[in-house]
């Protein structure tokens, strides 16, 4: 029984299961020392502070991103209110472009037809008074051509009835009364 060891809680343990010990510090004992030893190289090299500027510094980054974005955000809102009241206003001097536009429309159509029944009064004043130079032409030469079949008819009556003595004492006729009247 000398191969054996006793542990805190009193229980024996064969020597062969026995823990290495370095120094009289078991394994766990030398973690710990080796993760006390790691922690103040750590501090001593002030990691805890450069983790903690490091870290600062990307919360002001993002601070700094986020106040950008709320600025861009806005910014974007600005823009499209002023498009919305760009579009409105659009809208509006479209209507009234249209209306206007209608309005135009409706004057020219009104101004064609009053237009139209000027030229269409123009012309049938035009065709009367045409009608009434024709017809005044066709009198005229209906009158011209009666005169002129009148005196070929006297003429031929006046050369039938009389004869040269009856000219000769028509002639003497009108020579004295002539005469007399002066």
């Amino acid at each position: 029984m000398a191969d054996v060891a006793h542990t805190t809680a009193g229980t024996e343990v064969p020597a062969e299961h026995q823990e290495a010990t370095a120094f009289g510090l078991n394994a766990g004992a030398w973690v710990a020392l080796a993760m006390l030893v790691v922690f103040a190289i750590l501090i001593w090299k002030k990691v805890p502070g450069a983790i903690a500027k490091s870290l600062d510094d990307k919360i002001a980054g993002i601070r700094a991103q986020l106040d950008e974005a709320k600025a861009l955000r806005a910014e974007a809102e600005a823009l499209k209110q002023e498009y919305q009241k760009k579009s409105k206003a659009a809208d509006k001097e479209a209507k009234a472009m249209i209306e206007r536009a209608q309005h135009e429309a409706e004057a020219i159509v009104a101004k064609a037809n009053s237009d139209a029944q000027a030229m269409i009064e123009r012309r049938a004043r035009m065709a009367e008074d045409k009608i009434a130079a024709e017809e005044r032409t066709a009198i005229n030469e209906l009158r011209a051509s009666a005169a002129a079949a009148a005196t070929a008819a006297a003429e031929r009556l006046i050369a039938e009835r009389h004869d040269r003595t009856a000219d000769a004492r028509l002639v003497d006729q009108a020579i004295a009364d002539l005469g007399q009247g002066s």
